[in-house]
């Protein structure tokens, strides 16, 4: 599980850096259909995320998106670069990780790569 990305079918990504800990943003699916992306809005160190609950918005020249937590746990770290250039999303949305989350307690249904990709090909 260590190091292997999983998905909602919202559009988030999650990778486990190990039992308790996790670092999440929106893939690369997301960050296609959104166009530019303008702005991030991140929570705070600190603040507690809820499984299947918005955490963050992501602002496009098109719409203003929520995105959701795969997890329940508290924000341990957020991605700063984002704050100055939220335009990195759309040059690797797998780098350009939002928060990092610890002391998870809870997850939402995750999907690994091939069911997440044939999610996809369902949809359309």
């Amino acid at each position: 599980m260590k190091g292997e990305r999983f998905y909602l079918k919202s559009h988030e990504w999650i990778e486990f850096i190990d039992e308790k800990t996790a670092r999440v943003g929106i893939s690369d699916f997301a960050q296609q259909e959104l166009g530019d992306i303008v702005f991030v809005n991140l929570p705070e160190v600190g603040d507690e995320v809820v499984a299947g609950e918005g955490f963050a918005e992501v602002e496009s020249v098109k719409s203003i998106s929520e995105v959701y937590s795969p997890v329940t746990g508290v924000v341990r770290s957020v991605n700063e670069k984002l704050q100055d250039s939220p335009e990195l999303v759309n040059e690797d949305a797998y780098d350009a990780w939002f928060v990092e989350i610890g002391d998870i307690s809870a997850k939402e249904e995750l999907l690994n790569e091939e069911e997440y990709n044939e999610f996809l090909e369902s949809e359309n």
